[in-house]
């Protein structure tokens, strides 16, 4: 077995760090939207909805490949500009820094995709 980690494993690793923090951006700004004076509420509700099903369904699935391979991510050390996380894998742990700003980036992209994913799969909207 290699040391090196595969861009799967990556993906379900960096899963478990970025799908959180949409999920919670997503619930919030759905707290907003049932607050706000729309005049018709119901189609964001319904693109925040199902970007939220869509984020969980794959937060689910990386959480499932990952107790399967029994792979472990821990955040580590964080300070103004970076947060660190720790990857366990195969016996072996990997330490990784994300930029702030990055991580930032990434989650605005995951919800765009998400705001993308829930249209294709709900085309009424």
């Amino acid at each position: 077995m290699g040391r090196l980690m595969t861009q799967e494993d990556i993906t379900h690793f960096e899963n478990l760090i970025y799908l959180p923090m949409v999920l919670t951006i997503l619930h919030r700004d759905r707290e907003l939207v049932d607050t706000m004076p729309f005049k018709l509420k119901r189609p964001y509700q319904q693109l925040i909805d199902d970007a939220i099903k869509c984020a969980e369904r794959d937060l689910r699935t990386s959480r499932i490949f990952l107790r399967k391979q029994m792979y472990k991510v821990l955040q580590g050390s964080r300070d103004k500009l970076f947060t660190e996380y720790v990857f366990y894998y195969r016996g072996y742990e990997d330490h990784r820094k994300y930029l702030h700003y990055q991580m930032r980036n990434r989650t605005e992209e995951l919800i765009r995709t998400y705001f993308e994913q829930g249209i294709n799969e709900n085309p009424q909207l």
